[in-house]
């Protein structure tokens, strides 16, 4: 299969849409950070695997995990408020709220994904960015970030109705007898990104990282409104949805859950082509293979990340909270060492990505719901114990395989068919298994999407065992 077609970047478009459309429709259901990597993870996949043939295994392990942990950042912004202004039924008809809500959703969804752009290209860009380096790079961007939240997020304070001149949430001018404001902090990090990319280009001369975060930002942006705008369709036309065409569709399909699948699905094709148009750029460093962090060292940090991610997750830790909550703080660990580690690379990959999402899983069927949907030891066996051991048995093989020279396509193939399977399992696991075959007026909110889900698992499946197993060729 030849990189340099055309059609590998139509192909290419086609399969980041569907795996980023199904993480982040999927996400919807977990949360924030932690949810928002299952996209990073499953899009950044799919482009190691098309375009990563050249590439080392562990230099594509760490540009798909770095992925991932970039698109983590922007779960710490509030958007759902935003959202609102686009489709809340006091808000019907008033096109300044929802021209002003799709702006903040455009700059919103341009953050978010852009991290993830600039992280994946630093990470396939040759740059070696080394562990002091990057620890020195994120305390900076962390206090970037305070300047930005005070420069543009500031002043906050709902008790005396006063809010920031910028500001994209619930407040009073729109809504003046039922605001509810929440503090939002994105200024901080549209501040933080921009000198992050900045730094990457000029003062390590990374043209990819420019480019794939420009190409993030405008995806991110555009995903978030397209997504957005079908769901404001359907609230306010929804005397079309009772007749002509439209009345046909499924009367109880979750068009939150559809807004979040369309904003994965077009943010994913458009940085998809982006990467493919830039794929030219795609290189590693000479000591790519080069490991900072010895064996015993990495496992205890892999400890202690995971430890704080679950205490986060599902303890009540204050501190640790607090010093979770600003996104930037939460990858310190990671990025380090995802960038200077032998196996964390794939571990982040596989199984710490999927460790919160089996928990919170376990927690809704088990803890949340009443009666439990399925009893306490079946359920940690089923959507804990079997997923996240053949996570981490497949991330140690293909760890190792990669010492012994394997390259990046067969790391991304692996990685994205057990993933892309693991995360459907469990989402469809808390959907309640909403079989598609049953009569269409026994359908839940949760068929359609769950159907739309199959349909990329299937397809990404396909490619993943079809794709890529001639000689890769040089890349130009």
């Amino acid at each position: 299969m030849n990189e340099r077609r055309p059609g590998t970047i139509l192909l290419g478009m086609i399969l980041a849409g569907m795996a980023a459309g199904m993480g982040w429709g999927i996400r919807g259901q977990y949360g924030h950070e932690t949810g928002a990597m299952m996209a990073g993870i499953l899009f950044s996949l799919v482009m190691v695997f098309l375009y990563g043939g050249k590439l080392s295994s562990l230099s594509g392990a760490r540009a798909a995990a770095l992925c991932a942990l970039g698109i983590s950042i922007g779960g710490s912004m509030t958007y759902a408020q935003t959202v609102g202004l686009t489709k809340d039924p006091p808000l019907i008809g008033n096109w300044e709220a929802l021209q002003w809500g799709f702006l903040g959703l455009f700059i919103k969804g341009g953050i978010w994904i852009g991290y993830g752009g600039a992280l994946f290209g630093m990470a396939l860009s040759g740059r070696r960015y080394r562990p002091l380096e990057l620890i020195l790079l994120l305390l900076s961007l962390l206090l970037i970030f305070f300047l930005g939240v005070w420069l543009i997020n500031s002043p906050y304070d709902p008790e005396n109705k006063i809010l920031p001149r910028i500001y994209f949430s619930d407040d009073w001018y729109f809504e003046p007898e039922d605001a509810h404001p929440r503090p939002e902090v994105w200024g901080g990090l549209l501040l933080a990104l921009v000198s992050l990319i900045g730094y990457a280009r000029i003062f390590r001369g990374d043209r990819l990282a420019l480019r794939l975060g420009i190409w993030a930002f405008i995806a991110g942006g555009i995903g978030f409104t397209s997504g957005q705008a079908i769901q404001s369709y359907h609230d306010w036309n929804q005397l079309s949805f009772e007749e002509g065409w439209l009345a046909n569709l499924p009367k109880n399909i979750n068009w939150w859950n559809f807004m979040e699948t369309g904003f994965g699905v077009v943010w994913g094709a458009i940085l998809a082509l982006g990467v493919g148009l830039n794929r030219h750029l795609i290189t590693e460093a000479d000591d790519s293979e080069e490991v900072e962090i010895p064996p015993l060292a990495e496992w205890a940090l892999v400890i202690l990340h995971v430890g704080s991610i679950i205490g986060h997750e599902f303890l009540i830790v204050p501190r640790l909270d607090y010093f979770m909550s600003y996104a930037i703080t939460m990858i310190f660990i990671p990025v380090t060492c995802v960038m200077a580690g032998r196996y964390w690379p794939y571990l982040m990959s596989l199984p710490i990505i999927a460790a919160p999402i089996a928990g919170k899983t376990v927690r809704q069927l088990c803890f949340n719901e009443d009666p439990p949907a399925i009893e306490l030891t079946m359920g940690v066996l089923a959507y804990i114990v079997l997923p996240l051991v053949l996570l981490t048995s497949l991330a140690v093989l293909l760890a190792r395989r990669g010492q012994f020279g394997e390259l990046a396509r067969p790391f991304a193939r692996w990685s994205l068919l057990l993933a892309t399977w693991v995360y459907f399992w469990l989402n469809f696991a808390f959907f309640h298994y909403p079989w598609p075959w049953i009569p269409v007026e026994e359908w839940t909110g949760r068929t359609p999407n769950g159907l739309v889900f199959a349909i990329c698992a299937i397809t990404l499946t396909l490619a993943a065992l079809i794709y890529g197993w001639r000689k890769t060729p040089e890349v130009e």
